[in-house]
């Protein structure tokens, strides 16, 4: 359970009185403790003196508050602590009973130099859920090796892929194997949060990148290697299909997804081809349509070129077809129903000024995930955290001026 009589840097949300020790950096790890400080959980973000790197990425308006770090570490708590130290890793040794969980990102040998590693933080928390966030899971013999999310796609397919899709094998140009997995570890983490409540029972819990990317992709893509013998050859046709893409129309794009047969009956139905589930094979089923998805969805791309995206919008709006039309990054931030939604806020920061937020995108009854709590500067709360952890102010004066600590406000 929650220890309800620790501080907490939330009082309002699903997780409110959760505290999370957070040694994650980059993108994954920030990724998963990002979401459980929007659902309310206390996270003590532990940085290194120069910071998290994702700090500096972009075009910030103050060194080390990038626009991804706002996004990233809203709602955490900053302490700067020099690890290579063996006092910064005592003062984490001492939050540890303060919290339910530990998170990490650093690979486990190097944790284990720290002291870090499970066994050292179960010595003085038993109760423990700990999370490693790692490349390759400890069973296999990629164990230990670095891991980023280019190295992932690779290992997971992802670029040959496209590849078969596209003619070139590329990288999905975002770090989306980080939020992938990032996604999959706060899943993780939440359930060992729950199976501690429910047994008072603390654990380890490992996370592999590549694994839980090699799932990712396979669950679609196994297609008829699941058999024995094979049923088909590994890819799913239609969303390998070349032709799988925003369709061009006379002014513009559209992406068009007609699914059941009712949808491709009224799509035809638009196109002046009212008979073709009738009168073409091809077309006469989910499971002809997979098997002749190239020239499918070729067919539908000669068709959109003949109308401007507005009218097709009208048109297979009317009739209850899928689609949209594609936004680029500048126009998705002015996308109205994300107006309609409150999904964008402009708030004030502290010392960044006016920034535009996004909030949690789940919506709550009861338990809302709170708002307003924005990204901290480095080693912004190191001097209360330590506090928490039973420093006084002459101890906490002691490890700022030894360099073990960073603080960027000033003595109170």
């Amino acid at each position: 359970m929650p220890n309800q009589s620790k501080p907490s840097g939330s009082n309002s949300g699903p997780l409110a009185g959760i505290r999370v020790l957070d040694l994650t950096t980059v993108q994954m790890g920030p990724w998963c403790t990002r979401i459980l400080a929007d659902y309310g959980a206390d996270v003590i973000k532990v940085e290194a003196p120069e910071g998290d790197s994702n700090r500096y990425t972009g075009v910030p308006k103050n060194r080390g508050m990038s626009g991804t770090f706002q996004h990233n570490a809203r709602g955490k708590r900053s302490i700067a602590l020099d690890l290579k130290q063996a006092a910064a890793r005592d003062a984490v040794l001492r939050l540890v009973p303060t919290v339910d969980a530990f998170a990490s990102n650093i690979r486990p040998a190097a944790l284990a130099r720290l002291g870090l590693d499970y066994e050292s933080v179960r010595a003085v928390n038993p109760s423990i859920v700990y999370l490693s966030m790692v490349g390759y899971g400890s069973a296999g013999r990629y164990a230990g090796r670095p891991a980023y999310d280019d190295l992932i796609q690779a290992a997971s397919a992802i670029p040959m892929l496209l590849q078969r899709s596209s003619g070139q094998p590329r990288f999905i140009p975002m770090a989306a194997i980080d939020r992938i997995v990032g996604s999959a570890a706060a899943n993780a983490l939440l359930a060992g949060l729950l199976a501690k409540a429910r047994t008072g029972m603390g654990q380890s819990i490992e996370v592999p990148m590549f694994e839980t990317m090699a799932q990712f992709v396979l669950s679609e893509h196994m297609q008829g290697q699941t058999f024995d013998p094979p049923t088909s050859p590994a890819g799913y046709p239609r969303t390998l299909s070349p032709h799988r893409r925003p369709y061009p129309t006379k002014d513009g794009f559209i992406a068009v997804l007609p699914y059941n047969d009712g949808q491709w009956r009224r799509f035809f139905e638009l196109a002046g081809k009212a008979d073709m589930l009738k009168t073409d094979p091809r077309f006469a089923d989910i499971a002809s349509r997979t098997a002749n998805i190239d020239s499918l969805y070729e067919m539908v791309g000669e068709e959109l070129k003949h109308r401007t995206t507005d009218a097709w919008l009208e048109l297979l709006g009317g009739a209850d077809i899928p689609c949209m039309r594609p936004h680029t990054l500048e126009t998705l931030m002015d996308d109205p129903h994300l107006a309609d939604a409150g999904f964008f806020r402009w708030e004030e920061h502290p010392s960044e000024g006016r920034i535009r937020t996004m909030r949690e995108p789940s919506t709550w009854s009861e338990t809302k995930p709170p708002t307003g709590r924005f990204a901290p500067r480095l080693g912004q709360q190191t001097r209360e955290i330590l506090a928490e952890a039973g420093f006084d102010a002459e101890a906490i004066d002691n490890l700022i001026s030894a360099g073990v600590a960073k603080t960027d406000t000033p003595k109170p």
